[in-house]
């Protein structure tokens, strides 16, 4: 299996991966893997079949629009 080396990371970014790679209890290397497969192996999806997954999950959804209201109940909810 081909290996290869990075230099010069961002200590931000560096950072930012060994933190998710943690967070995903994976090895940094794990994790690179992981969202370069994603990023570079990932298929595109229609608009008509995004929507058509946009459709079915609002129908499993029963829960009412989310409005003003629903905000500021959420928000006092809980709160002495």
């Amino acid at each position: 299996m081909p290996s290869i080396t990075v230099k010069s990371i961002p200590a931000e970014l560096y950072e930012r991966l060994k933190q998710s790679a943690t967070e995903n209890r994976r090895s940094i290397n794990q994790e690179i893997i992981i969202r370069l497969e994603r990023t570079l192996l990932a298929t595109r999806v229609s608009p008509e079949e995004f929507l058509a997954r946009a459709d079915a999950l609002r129908k499993q959804n029963t829960l009412p629009p989310l409005n003003d209201d629903l905000l500021r109940q959420a928000k006092s909810e809980g709160r002495p």
